[in-house]
């Protein structure tokens, strides 16, 4: 890709111009400063592999001008140096030319859904929050259930994990989408094999710009939280629910103990649905244009496909098949299968870009 270094130098001006005038609104502001770190990155990056070939020249002729062979080992060390260098200057200029999603360092609400399979499609729910929460308790990150409902076999209609540490939407953003799971149930009596769904919703939190809402477009009901979290749940009215009126999206949280602070953490879930809903309508969007949807990692399409008899599971986005799923399950190994996601969306990254 060719690039226009001299315009790019003159939009960082012009950036830098926007960004002094005190009018600008704070989501203006914000949009401005990310674009002129962006620039600034590249145009250092850029300076720094001039630098760095022009010392290469440099080298490149002193060398042909030496006769002594020590003198000529110690250049020619200093050149290969020189051009690890640059090696590594230019990838690190390929990562500022395709930055990574801006949300990629945010915190999430990871929602799982019993789909298709009744009691198997819940406690496959159940196994799934367990590898997840595993997996991020392994990376430091931390992790709360905000609101759950249990089935009596011990699965899981519906839980929302919230995930806290720094880049959790950037390695679990492509986990949405349909699990699919071929396993013999534990209420199969006849040993067949059966196949269930559950589906996995991954929403970046949004911050107080991202989403602007009216309380008058609010309906907050207050009630008794149920399940898992001691005595107290049954004694005060703590767990809150919150209606958006306008679009219908609901949000619940039954977590913590004062009406006050589920009352917070349901006003950040609420924000990063509809968030996320925003996004994802500007996305489908752009992919329509593109006239592809495929790996727009959308909902509605199947991602994992977990084939419990053959101890094997097969990621769709990226045709990747491991024979290990007993490990995977237990929720560190699944990094085995981010790292190649997260490898694919560089590539998307990379497809896609404009400076």
């Amino acid at each position: 890709m060719a690039i226009d270094w001299s315009s790019l130098q003159a939009r960082y001006d012009e950036v830098s111009q926007q960004l002094a005038a005190p009018s600008i609104d704070t989501k203006t502001r914000q949009t401005l400063q990310r674009e002129a770190s962006r620039l600034a990155d590249l145009l250092r990056q850029h300076t720094v592999i001039q630098d760095l070939e022009k010392k290469i020249q440099q080298v490149h002729k002193e060398l042909e001008t030496l006769e002594d062979a020590s003198m000529k080992e110690l250049y020619q060390e200093e050149l290969e140096d020189l051009k690890a260098q640059l090696n590594q200057a230019h990838q690190e200029l390929e990562n500022y030319l395709y930055p990574p999603d801006e949300r990629d360092d945010r915190s999430v609400f990871l929602e799982i859904r019993a789909g298709a399979g009744g009691q198997e499609a819940a406690l496959f729910a159940a196994d799934l929050m367990k590898m997840y929460t595993n997996y991020a308790l392994g990376k430091g990150w931390q992790v709360s259930i905000a609101d759950i409902a249990e089935t009596d076999l011990g699965g899981i209609r519906d839980v929302t994990l919230h995930i806290e540490g720094k880049g959790v939407y950037g390695h679990l953003k492509r986990e949405a989408g349909v699990h699919r799971v071929q396993r013999v149930p534990k209420t199969e009596t006849q040993g067949r094999v059966h196949t269930s769904t559950a589906t996995v919703a991954v929403l970046p939190e949004a911050e107080e710009v991202d989403v602007k809402i009216n309380p008058s477009d609010l309906r907050i009901d207050t009630y008794r939280a149920g399940g898992a979290g001691g005595q107290h749940v049954n004694k005060t009215d703590s767990a809150v629910r919150i209606t958006h009126i306008p679009t219908g999206v609901v949000v619940a949280c039954q977590d913590e103990r004062s009406q006050h602070k589920n009352k917070a953490k349901a006003m950040k879930m609420l924000q990063s649905r509809i968030y996320a809903a925003e996004r994802e309508k500007h996305e489908a969007e752009l992919a329509k244009e593109r006239k592809e949807m495929v790996g727009t990692g959308m909902r509605a399409e199947k991602v994992r496909t977990y084939n419990y008899p053959q101890n094997r599971i097969t990621d769709h986005q990226v045709d990747l098949t491991l024979k290990k799923l007993d490990i995977i399950m237990q929720g560190p190994a699944l990094q085995e299968i981010l790292d190649a996601l997260m490898a694919f969306d560089k590539e998307e990254r990379r497809k896609h870009a404009s400076i």
